[in-house]
């Protein structure tokens, strides 16, 4: 079971359970393949809001290495998801939220902060 304190997440590939989590050293491959200077380079790339399937592969190759299953990329290439391209969003953008500290919106996280009058 994934541990959400670890920036650990759970996803379903070709129908078997994965965790996966951007170690340090799973984000420093992740540096090397975008040819980033720094982990800012890699938050940059995604703030943009353009991600290509290439990117996808990156993401959640290197969180699947960092939580100890060894695949190369054309192993995790392969792996299907049943939502299909949204399925592949999805898994990277709450692996990158887990690593980066910020819960998704969903069903058990506010959208939004609450308003001090809220609170």
């Amino acid at each position: 079971m994934p541990n959400c304190h670890r920036g650990e997440i759970a996803a379903r590939l070709d129908g078997r359970d994965y965790t996966l989590c951007l170690t340090l050293g799973a984000l420093a491959e992740m540096e090397a393949a975008f040819s980033a200077r720094d982990l800012n380079d890699i938050a940059a790339r995604f703030d943009a809001g353009r991600v290509s399937a290439r990117d996808l592969l990156i993401v959640i190759g290197c969180g699947l290495r960092g939580a100890g299953h060894n695949l190369s990329d054309a192993e995790v290439a392969a792996l299907k998801v049943s939502e299909g391209l949204p399925g592949y969003v999805r898994i990277a953008a709450a692996l990158l939220a887990a690593t980066f500290g910020e819960t998704p919106p969903g069903k058990d996280a506010p959208a939004n902060p609450p308003t001090p009058q809220d609170a």
